[in-house]
């Protein structure tokens, strides 16, 4: 090997070290926005103590005629604050409803990364499981853009009665390449479903321009058990529940009953 070609491949070697290092910042950067959310914890919210010392913020809407507890896992740019009339309307709908905070959102303590949103999660489940009752078989997950990450985790976990994805990315590098560009990446849906056994619904909007729609497509293609999608024309990213009208909720119900059944909806 002459010097000039090792110069260029070493060129080309902290080229790409550099790319890596760029993308692992701005992906926090861009993922992570508890600050615009409402910075604020419903007077019925619950504080955990994580194994971190930080608190963990959890919401439950109990409903005892319910046969599934719904897990809603939020998005970006909004916490149990916003939250709170969206889920008395998943209440009203007949759910018992569970969610909580990232860590750095809300009222819980801590940073938000990858990994300490999935600890988070862990505490919220021990919660559900040991002091509520909720057992696995008797939860729904929904994860809506970046919760559709702690979802898919969880899912992963522990056999769920099902897991709806609702504009909600492959992975989170691919949002901006869409081809695998790096040998790591966060959130890495697509390629954790197949090992997901539960009913699995994609919801995605058409039209949505942040997480485009061949992302949940390739979710869809990604999962391996009784799977569903609904494709909502008109709606982008933030604006899909509001487009889709009173749609949305009986598609939550319909799947819930196929989770129950093994009956497609």
């Amino acid at each position: 090997m002459n010097a000039t070609v090792l110069r260029w491949l070493i060129l080309v070697a902290v080229g790409y070290a550099t790319l890596a290092a760029l993308a692992r910042l701005l992906a926090s950067r861009a993922l992570y926005h508890p600050e615009v959310a409402s910075r604020t914890t419903p007077p019925e919210a619950r504080r955990l103590r994580g194994p971190d010392g930080h608190d963990v913020v959890v919401r439950h809407l109990p409903n005892p005629a319910a046969p599934l507890t719904l897990w809603f896992l939020h998005g970006n740019a909004e916490d149990l604050g916003d939250l709170e009339p969206f889920l008395r309307q998943l209440h009203a709908a007949g759910f018992a409803v569970y969610a909580y905070d990232y860590p750095g959102y809300g009222g819980s303590g801590g940073s938000p990364t990858e990994a300490s949103i999935y600890a988070a999660a862990r505490v919220a489940r021990t919660h559900l499981r040991r002091e509520l009752g909720v057992p696995p078989e008797r939860t729904l997950l929904v994860g809506r853009s970046l919760g559709g990450g702690p979802a898919v985790q969880l899912a992963t976990e522990e056999p769920v009665a099902g897991l709806v994805l609702q504009s909600t990315f492959a992975s989170v590098y691919r949002v901006l390449t869409w081809w695998r560009l790096l040998p790591f990446d966060l959130f890495e849906n697509e390629r954790k479903l197949p090992a997901v056994g539960c009913p699995v619904l994609v919801i995605h909007g058409r039209q949505d321009e942040v997480i485009p729609v061949r992302h949940g497509e390739a979710l869809f293609a990604a999962a391996r058990g009784p799977k569903f999608s609904w494709w909502v024309p008109d709606a982008g990213h933030n604006d899909l529940t509001e487009r889709a009208g009173p749609r949305y909720l009986s598609e939550l119900r319909a799947f819930a009953g196929a989770c129950r059944s093994g009956r497609a909806p």
